[in-house]
């Protein structure tokens, strides 16, 4: 058997063979990777094993808990009720969800939610994971605290309330959850194997994540009224949930999500091919467009780098994401090194899936080189 296995168009084979070097290092425990060419999967291999103990070959299904990639279909879900006109992304978070108002929160608009710059960026203390599954107390506990800044000023990554956010804003405008909308909206119409959270059916295909460095304990030392600090401390989710029974069943937008490289390439092609997806409009090209309008530019409060955001995704900067060019691009990553690039203007969509967590604030370092061999297979067939 080949150490990956799949299937690429012939200028896609230096991704394939990085992929494959990467597994026979061990870099790589068990990955996947897809690349959509304007409704061609020119590009979906996968290969290594779903298990630290190696017993488990990875195979086409193999599912992987995405960390932070989830927010990808969250925001996508918002753009998607957005384009029928259900959400205004300039109206304020509380003409839909009126408790929202409370402590001044009455002109934080929806935009702020999906571009990281509502305030809102951890949960206030005392705030457990017991709290963080249960779905109206974790919507409650943020419409009743403050801000942290001043919405609109700046952005700090929403780590994990961002999931909570948009999720009340889909159950309250669509009258689903957001597990439903993103299955019955995203998933099926784009024929995509993601979701949020997971069916307990899927559950013997999901890959084990395999952290070197545990996402755990909260480093001494720092700022207890600075936003990084709150905002750690207050987005409780740590390496240790993941693969547990409440984790998979959970509703956490921002951080739970599962899918493969293929699903996540199909879902999010939506936006690189400009709303159409598997033969079905999700999207307007007018909505679209919103995505790249810039709601943020500096260095982000929380994660210390400089991000441009746009409309529900980073917008592609090189000061971000080595190896990404510039241009009308968008993405987000997970912890460890996933990732879900949207490129517009080639109308490509590049997704990487994996169990061995990498370091890196923004993508490990294997994400930064698929991301660059990617464009160099472009640049050099254009």
């Amino acid at each position: 058997m080949s150490i990956v296995e799949g299937t690429s168009s012939d200028r896609f084979e230096p991704v394939r063979a990085a992929l494959a070097a990467n597994l026979e290092a061990g870099e790589e425990l068990g990955a996947s990777m897809a690349v959509d060419v304007d409704g061609v999967m020119e590009l979906d291999v996968w290969g290594g094993h779903a298990d630290e103990a190696r017993t488990t070959p990875w195979r086409q299904d193999t599912l992987v808990s995405l960390w932070s990639t989830s927010k990808t279909l969250t925001n996508l879900a918002a753009l998607v009720l957005v384009d029928r006109g259900a959400l205004d992304l300039h109206r304020p978070v509380a003409h839909y969800w009126p408790e929202f108002a409370a402590q001044g929160k009455e002109h934080i608009e929806v935009r702020h939610v999906l571009s990281h710059t509502s305030g809102l960026s951890g949960w206030q203390q005392p705030f457990t994971m017991d709290d963080l599954y249960d779905w109206p107390t974790a919507s409650a506990r943020l419409a009743a605290q403050a801000p942290w800044w001043e919405p609109g000023s700046a952005s700090g990554y929403h780590v994990q309330t961002q999931g909570q956010l948009v999720g009340e804003l889909v159950r309250r405008v669509s009258g689903l959850t957001l597990t439903e909308f993103v299955d019955t909206e995203i998933a099926k119409p784009a024929q995509a194997d993601v979701q949020i959270g997971a069916r307990q059916a899927d559950w013997p295909r999901i890959a084990g994540l395999v952290a070197p460095s545990q996402l755990s304990g909260i480093p001494t030392g720092l700022d207890p009224e600075g936003i990084f600090t709150k905002t750690l401390i207050g987005s409780p989710a740590r390496d240790e949930h993941v693969d547990t029974p409440q984790w998979r069943s959970a509703e956490l937008g921002a951080v739970n999500g599962h899918g493969t490289a293929r699903g996540m390439a199909r879902a999010l092609s939506a936006i690189s091919r400009r709303g159409e997806v598997n033969g079905r409009r999700l999207l307007s090209a007018e909505t679209v467009d919103k995505v790249f309008e810039v709601q943020a530019d500096g260095v982000d409060l929380f994660l210390g780098v400089p991000v441009r955001w746009g409309m529900g995704y980073a917008l592609a900067d090189p000061r971000t994401m080595p190896g990404m060019p510039t241009g009308r691009i968008c993405f987000w990553v997970g912890r460890g090194g996933s990732v879900v690039m949207m490129d517009v203007d080639r109308r490509v969509t590049f997704a990487y899936t994996m169990n061995r967590v990498g370091d890196g604030i923004l993508g490990s370092g294997r994400t930064h080189s698929y991301i660059k061999q990617v464009y160099d297979v472009l640049e050099s067939t254009a």
